[in-house]
């Protein structure tokens, strides 16, 4: 009998170890949880956990913001993934722009993973106002908001498309935009997140906003990656719209192993029809979007791209 439950007790702690060790666990660190960024690494986390039958676990971490997500791989190891726009890892190793004078050979480490969700500008236009391009705004009041990235974006193409000074910027708050487009205290707003985006469904739906198309020549002059919002994907809208838009990327470093980097990126794509049921940003991103990325991919992520015959550039 004793011999029995020493047999069995050895069985349990097996299976038990079996068990511990099969289970994968990744740390996400995403953006601040107010951000629909935030709201995507929840939904990746559930689809991981859903799509491995519980093999992978993910936990996600609020952050401030990508600069920080990159120079927390300096010290993060294990299975650390981040999200950020691609340039900000060549700025990294090149100790450029925000990374000067932080350079470090842990930025070599880091490669990428998959594509989400691109930030996509928006320029947002009252049906009132009667706009349809960029030589329209001239004389409407725009809010672009302050601080962010699609405020930076909207100033910048003002700026560059020779509004600076001839729109009137309104002091009201993103958060308000929909309500002050409606009342007629704003005639359009700038805003950047990626598509469709809930304050622009509100907009389109409730008040008839058309978003702006950009031309050839704009997205150029821009120098952001093209992007196209299709038809159909706001109320009203019957004409694809021409945008631009920072891709984001999710990245990890070498400490992931190449079997671990492969079940991540495999479970990520087999599963992104079922976060496109869930959250339609996710039916923006395709194997198309792997040209976004700048640097090397994962070992264990190029494997799965392999199998699935997608075109990667040569420096990946």
């Amino acid at each position: 009998m004793k011999l029995l439950k020493l047999f069995v007790g050895a069985l349990l702690f097996v299976s038990t170890t079996t068990i511990a060790s099969a289970e994968t666990r990744i740390t996400y660190k995403s953006a601040k949880s107010t951000s629909s960024y935030y709201q995507m690494a929840v939904e990746i986390a559930e689809a991981m956990k859903q799509g491995s039958s519980g093999d992978i676990i993910v936990t996600v971490e609020e952050s401030q913001g990508s600069v920080q997500n990159v120079m927390e791989a300096i010290g993060r190891t294990n299975n650390y993934v981040f999200t950020t726009p691609p340039v900000l890892i060549k700025l990294a190793r090149g100790g450029k722009a925000m990374f000067k004078d932080k350079t470090n050979p842990r930025f070599d480490d880091v490669k990428a993973l998959f594509p989400i969700p691109s930030l996509t500008m928006h320029f947002v236009m009252s049906e009132s106002s009667g706009v349809t391009d960029f030589a329209g705004m001239e004389g409407k009041t725009i809010l672009i908001g302050k601080g962010s990235f699609g405020a930076k974006e909207g100033a910048k193409y003002l700026t560059l498309f020779g509004l600076e000074g001839k729109v009137t910027l309104a002091e009201v708050e993103l958060s308000n935009a929909v309500s002050a487009l409606k009342n007629g205290q704003i005639d359009g707003f700038v805003t950047a997140g990626s598509f469709p985006a809930p304050n622009v469904i509100e907009a389109a739906a409730s008040a008839g906003a058309k978003v702006v198309s950009l031309n050839d020549e704009q997205v150029k002059a821009s120098k952001r990656t093209r992007l196209v919002i299709p038809a159909g994907t706001y109320a009203g809208q019957k004409e694809d719209i021409i945008t631009t838009s920072l891709p984001v990327v999710a990245f990890t470093t070498t400490d992931m192993d190449d079997e671990t980097a492969y079940n991540l990126t495999k479970t990520y794509w087999e599963n992104k029809k079922a976060l496109g049921t869930a959250a339609k940003w996710w039916n923006g991103v395709s194997l198309d979007m792997l040209s976004n990325i700048l640097t090397d991919i994962h070992p264990g992520a190029k494997r799965y791209y392999s199998e699935v015959g997608a075109s990667l550039a040569d420096h990946h």
